[in-house]
């Protein structure tokens, strides 16, 4: 889907994941969440198999991610690995992908809990989502957390 002259966004499931852009969306989260925010945690974490990943592109590189996941024991969905690539900041995209999440999330899966593991210093973002905190602040590899719910 074309959302700007530059900008698109697709959904892929891991195993629709050509290897190359697989290795791509990894390398991205790494240089966002392990380097630059400087925290060694382990990002492979086993759950990405079973997510729908939504990728942005810019000029067909990778400009930001996002990956929901189904608990259907549970009944919820769970949106992380949120990130937008630095230069796109600060423009809305982080908006862009988390509207294109809640869709798919209110279309595919309707009677689920929708969740996010959100970095404490985005807790306005996501309440301006209409996300509430669900749980106190807690640390997670070294990084202040807090779980919220729509």
């Amino acid at each position: 889907m074309q959302i700007a002259d530059r900008l698109t966004l697709e959904w892929q499931d891991f195993a629709d994941l050509p290897a190359t852009l697989l290795y791509d969306l990894l390398r991205f989260r790494q240089a966002i969440f392990v380097v630059e925010q400087e925290c060694a945690y382990p990002d492979l974490d086993g759950n990405d198999q079973r997510a729908h990943h939504l990728l942005l592109q810019a000029d067909g590189v990778l400009a930001g991610c996002l990956r929901l996941i189904p608990y259907p024991d549970e009944r919820r969905i769970a949106i992380g690995r949120v990130a937008v690539a630095a230069e796109w900041r600060r423009q809305g995209l982080a908006g862009a992908l988390m509207a294109q999440a809640l869709a798919r999330s209110r279309r595919d899966y309707p009677a689920y809990r929708v969740t996010v593991s959100a970095q404490t210093y985005l807790t306005a973002f996501y309440a301006n989502l209409g996300f509430r905190p669900a749980s106190p602040p807690y640390d997670d590899y070294g990084v202040p957390h807090i779980d919220m719910a729509l």
